[in-house]
């Protein structure tokens, strides 16, 4: 199994909407992917190692594939609407890392 993991990085500049995303965002990918897709998780920065500090991202979703192949076949094909729809909820880009999950 792989995660896809979608990072928005944090900044005292960043405007990020989490009502939007949760409710609008995800919802569409959730029914774009459709089998594919075998799970989502949202993590919402609230701190970071520092007491008082900005945590490093203001958001990543993970969402999991059984493969990469199953990503890229599932994913390709709404890359352009996603982010299209990023002006929506945030003034930055996420950033992309593919993992492979390995669970303990």
């Amino acid at each position: 199994m792989i995660k896809v993991s979608v990072m928005y990085p944090n900044s005292e500049d960043v405007q990020f909407d989490a009502d939007y995303y949760k409710n609008s965002h995800l919802p569409m990918i959730v029914e774009s992917l459709g089998a594919a897709l075998k799970g989502i998780e949202l993590d919402l920065g609230i701190g970071s190692r520092v007491p008082g500090t900005l945590a490093p991202y203001v958001a990543i979703a993970h969402l999991k594939f059984d493969n990469l192949a199953a990503f890229q076949s599932a994913f390709g094909p709404h890359a352009e609407t996603f982010a299209a729809d990023v002006k929506n909820y945030s003034n930055v880009q996420g950033e992309l890392q593919i993992s492979e999950l390995v669970t303990f």
